[in-house]
């Protein structure tokens, strides 16, 4: 794994931090730390969209997102977890495998 795609996962644990607090914040720290962990999160996103393809790097990203957002809820704040989210999660965790499998590097400028 590329350094680029480490800022990639970062940012997809940062965005974990602040879609937990949209949700879950209640005091002022809580706050600071969702509002903290929203421009952490796009900060590493945009700079790792500089030099990998960004529709790739977008997908991976929400993916992360979406199933350790899931993942969090259940661990975390106890939400409750069917069949079929979990099959939903892996057909996701499937196509983020297979576009990371495909990417192509991207063209350097200049």
């Amino acid at each position: 794994m590329t350094k680029e795609w480490l800022k990639v996962l970062f940012a997809s644990i940062f965005e974990l931090v602040w879609v937990s607090g949209l949700g879950h914040a209640e005091t002022i720290l809580q706050w600071l730390l969702t509002g903290a962990g929203v421009v952490i999160s796009f900060v590493l996103l945009t700079k790792a969209a500089k030099t990998l393809p960004i529709g790739t790097v977008y997908a991976v990203f929400a993916g992360i997102g979406s199933v350790g957002s899931i993942i969090v809820g259940v661990v975390f704040f106890g939400e409750q977890i069917s069949f079929l989210k979990l099959v939903f999660m892996g057909t996701l965790i499937m196509g983020i495998v297979g576009l990371k499998l495909i990417e192509t590097p991207a063209k350097e400028e200049g």
